[in-house]
């Protein structure tokens, strides 16, 4: 059986709709609690998730040194890496790239703008996917840019065929997000126009078929891999 190794920097973001696309396609699933256990590279498949951290924290959080070494090790050997979010971030850290605040906080779905010629995130064209961040970053030399949105150039890219980050959240699900909403709520209070019965809805319209699209993406990318 195939091994995914997941490091995760907060126990409810997890790999939501994720998990079952990776258990269909045969992966046992090992978590690690960045901060808490050593990050590993013993897997076919990394996933490295999100969290509220920057991934240029070192001075508060220095294991983010150590994950990402463990990272950029794993890109240099052109192994199936995968980054959501803070993930996404610590890949682009990893190759090189620079983290930094975006011009704005994104909080809440909204559709992706595609690159042309765009196979791989096809299936999530013109469908609201749920976005969560404050950071962006540069992207990485010799990285395909995929998509973007009018507050964040950087949503999307993949390098070769090994490496794909999202800056959005395509593993969300409505299962589950009421704990977003609780922990995060601090985050979401001192957000303007943002607010828990506008995020909750906006999941309840849109959450469904963000993650089947999302899904379907993810289905896509693996069944590429080589």
């Amino acid at each position: 059986m195939k091994t995914a190794r997941v490091f995760r920097h907060l126990a409810f973001e997890d790999l939501g709709g994720f998990a079952g696309v990776l258990a269909e396609r045969g992966y046992a699933i090992r978590y690690s609690e960045m901060g808490v256990d050593a990050p590993k590279d013993d897997a076919d498949l990394l996933v490295i998730l999100g969290g509220p951290i920057g991934a240029y924290q070192d001075d508060l959080y220095p294991w983010l040194k150590e994950e990402t070494a463990v990272i950029a090790a794993r890109l240099r050997a052109g192994r199936p890496t995968l980054g959501i979010c803070l993930g996404a971030q610590l890949m682009a850290r990893a190759l090189g790239s620079k983290v930094y605040p975006g011009r704005a906080k994104e909080i809440g779905f909204a559709p992706l703008v595609l690159t042309q010629n765009n196979s791989l995130l096809e299936p999530l064209r013109d469908v609201p996917v749920l976005h969560w961040h404050g950071d962006t970053f540069d992207l990485p030399a010799g990285a395909v840019h995929l998509a973007a949105t009018g507050d964040c150039d950087q949503q999307a890219f993949a390098v070769a065929g090994h490496a794909l980050g999202f800056q959005f959240h395509p593993e969300a699900q409505e299962t589950g997000f009421e704990r977003w909403l609780i922990g995060h709520v601090c985050e979401i209070d001192a957000t303007p126009g943002v607010t828990v019965p506008d995020l909750r809805e906006q999941m309840r319209r849109h959450g469904a078929l963000a993650s089947e699209k999302g899904a379907a993406v993810l289905r896509r990318w693996l069944d590429g891999l080589t």
